[in-house]
């Protein structure tokens, strides 16, 4: 009997000294730190790993995480040229491992708190600057705001790891205004660059005309002076077997003479040939006015050599 009492006396007390050494040991998981308070107190904060607390007397006050969380606010403000634009901006903090206790008992609500003081910043550093200098000065606005709000917050125990100004959008009326002189810019670059190809074009097709009629003078300059030696060689022809100046000259000018009829009727715009009355013998009429113009030409030039 005594020994059923002992075994009924034991074995509760067994259990109670088996829930109080489990409950005084705790398990922290990687990146979370624990804060433990006794009676109420701050007595130490634990991090990863297996530890003691003594039960009923210490008590887990907070479990903290320590992995980094990210923060977006997104504000209207206005620039240095009166423009309004909503400005969307991404910071990524973290508790700092030395400062657990702090940042657990210095601040309410640290999301609330980091939101205040960026949007502070973006209010006094978007209006310092013009709409261009805004998007071409974007990464310089991100690091000066998280230098000061990560001044800020590194009193109550936080870390500002990054910031950065993902978007910042001006009205779509100004948007509509930018594209139309974004158009308008690039068309009158356009339209300066046709004028341009077509001014190269009036210089080059005037260079190709100007090389075509010299081209074409030459030419004509090198037929008349064959024409020119065909002659002097039919008269030197005609001299060598014995034919004199007069009768030479005669049978020339009436070759020419058949000559230029013959491309007359065979012009394809010659509709009408137009032939003296009593060919050939209306030729000794030509032949007599050109040998007479040349001696006309030839005597007016022996006066002027005489004066």
């Amino acid at each position: 009997m005594a020994g059923v009492l002992l075994g009924g006396v034991i074995v509760p007390i067994v259990v109670v000294i088996l829930v109080l050494v489990f409950s005084s040991i705790f398990i922290v998981p990687q990146q979370q730190a624990y804060i433990i308070e006794r009676f109420g107190k701050f007595k130490s904060v634990q991090f990863a790993g297996i530890h003691i607390r003594i039960p009923f007397v210490d008590r887990i006050a907070m479990k903290t995480n320590m992995r980094v969380n990210q923060l977006n606010v997104q504000l209207e403000t206005k620039t240095l040229d009166n423009v309004f634009v909503t400005v969307v901006a991404s910071t990524q903090f973290r508790v700092n491992a030395q400062n657990v206790a702090t940042a657990y008992y210095e601040l309410r609500d640290p999301a609330g708190q980091l939101r205040s003081y960026m949007e502070d910043a973006l209010r006094s550093a978007i209006p310092a600057l013009t709409l261009d200098d805004a998007f071409a000065r974007k990464d310089d606005v991100a690091f000066d705001v998280q230098k000061t709000v990560g001044n800020e917050m590194s009193r109550f125990g936080f870390t500002v790891v990054k910031t950065l100004i993902t978007a910042i959008d001006p009205s779509p009326q100004v948007k509509n205004a930018m594209d139309s002189i974004n158009a308008a810019q690039r068309e009158k670059e356009a339209t300066r660059q046709r004028a341009e190809a077509q001014r190269i074009q009036i210089e080059t097709q005037a260079a190709a005309e100007a090389e075509k009629t010299r081209l074409q003078g030459e030419g004509q300059a090198n037929y008349r002076r064959e024409i020119a030696n065909g002659i002097v060689d039919q008269i030197k022809s005609l001299q060598a077997v014995g034919m004199n100046i007069n009768d030479v000259n005669n049978v020339v000018l009436f070759n020419q003479y058949l000559d230029v009829m013959r491309s007359l009727s065979e012009s394809s715009n010659a509709k009408t040939v137009v032939l003296p009355a009593s060919t050939p013998g209306g030729y000794q009429d030509l032949y007599e006015q050109v040998t007479k113009a040349m001696l006309t030409a030839s005597e007016t030039q022996g006066t002027h050599a005489a004066k």
